[in-house]
């Protein structure tokens, strides 16, 4: 059955002015495209997108604006025909953006219109490498990178930086070399910035290179110093350590690790996630029972943020300077083990040498000729007889003695 035309206008104004106000059911014509979608970069990360409503739109209709990334990430349907995103520039990214009727997901938008921004110019083997940003104990930040795969030795190296507390980009003046990386680091004093980012590029003075940008979140990026150990005794049966937290932390933000290395047994680590005491001059105490006072305990200590206040990133603190407590071993024990041992090594050298010989014979035994005792078991004896008989012979030819001989003559 066919409908009237004018019945099928009517009905069309009416499912128009029922998706009015972005309640209703959605019309059933495709809204427009938007228009003049256009792309700029403020700051140094930060990419806003603007555009203008779509040409011909029903006057009856609230307009909403469906938009998302070329990756179908970050969607989002609002009435504001404008959208900005802090993303490093490193990659082209592209936003694409459609017009509706309600603030339904499941109504299919306008043709969508697609704005990108290219990636900084230059070889992307030139950019630098690992670009990473610490945010030490609230106070300094700490930048450092690697070269890239194709930069000179001599090249001279910028790192800019940005965030919603200045009034313009700045300039890092503090350059420096670490080994193989290279790093910047500057002055970040300012609470309000915890929940915020820092915009960060990298490039060189004579341009040969291409940028490279970083986006810092920095709430995970925090690095506490090492605490101060203030006391150390002993209480009922157990080492009672008491120290200071970094400044600018508080005591409920930060996870600790107690080290106490005794002198009779292995070193031992301790997590410390709940503080047991706190004294009146705001010091963390804790107690470990089981330590003896009559050996030797060093102890020091690090701490991390925790995830209540900061994303838990791992990123430890160093240790602090350690201290000791208990009974010392006298050092005239360890002159005399240190005058002790060069003795004995030597005296065991020259009985070594003394006795070389007799070690060799000891350790490698002269192997018996199998032949030579068959020989004389089995062998013929006539050569050993005619031997022997030679000898007997010639030792009586020596052995014999001579007289003179008197010849008597008879006188007449």
């Amino acid at each position: 059955m066919e409908w009237p035309a004018w019945l099928c206008g009517l009905w069309a104004l009416l499912l128009c002015a029922g998706g009015g106000g972005g309640g209703g059911a959605a019309p059933t014509a495709t809204q427009p495209p938007v228009t003049n979608l256009s792309v700029s970069v403020e700051n140094l990360c930060t990419i806003i997108w603007t555009w203008n409503p779509p040409e011909g739109a029903s006057p009856n209709c609230s307009l909403w604006y469906f938009s998302h990334f070329g990756n179908k990430q970050d969607k989002k349907i609002a009435p504001e025909t404008h959208r900005s995103k802090e993303v490093p520039l490193n990659e082209r990214i592209c936003l694409q953006v459609g017009s509706q009727c309600s603030t339904n997901e499941s109504e299919k938008p306008s043709i969508l219109v697609e704005k990108c921004i290219s990636p900084p110019e230059g070889d992307p083997e030139s950019a630098v490498t690992e670009l990473q940003c610490i945010w030490h104990n609230l106070s300094y930040m700490k930048c450092s990178w690697l070269p890239g795969n194709k930069t000179g030795p001599d090249t001279n190296y910028t790192l800019y930086y940005w965030h919603s507390s200045l009034e313009k980009i700045l300039r890092c003046e503090n350059i420096y070399n670490e080994g193989q990386r290279i790093g910047c680091s500057f002055n970040l004093k300012d609470p309000s910035l915890e929940q915020g980012s820092i915009q960060i590029m990298v490039k060189d003075n004579a341009g040969k290179i291409r940028p490279s940008f970083n986006v810092v979140p920095l709430n995970s990026h925090v690095k506490p110093d090492p605490p101060d150990i203030k006391n150390l005794s002993f209480k009922n049966d157990g080492l009672y350590v008491e120290w200071k937290n970094p400044e600018n932390f508080q005591s409920t933000c930060l996870l600790y690790e107690v080290e106490v290395n005794n002198s009779h047994i292995v070193s031992e680590i301790f997590p410390v996630e709940e503080i047991k005491c706190q004294s009146s001059e705001g010091r963390i105490c804790l107690l470990f029972p089981s330590v003896l006072p009559d050996t030797l305990n060093t102890v020091r200590i690090r701490v991390k943020t925790n995830k209540y206040c900061y994303e838990d990133n791992n990123l430890w603190s160093n240790w602090s300077q350690a201290m000791s407590i208990g009974e010392k071993t006298s050092s005239t024990f360890y002159i005399t083990i240190l005058l002790i041992i060069p003795v004995i090594v030597a005296g065991a050298i020259i009985v070594l040498l003394l006795y070389l010989k007799r070690l060799k014979i000891i350790i490698f035994p002269p192997i018996p000729d199998p032949g030579k005792i068959f020989k004389e078991m089995f062998g013929d004896q006539n050569d050993d007889t005619l031997h022997w008989k030679k000898y007997d012979i010639y030792e009586k030819q020596t052995k014999e003695e001579t007289d003179s001989v008197v010849l008597i003559e008879n006188l007449k």
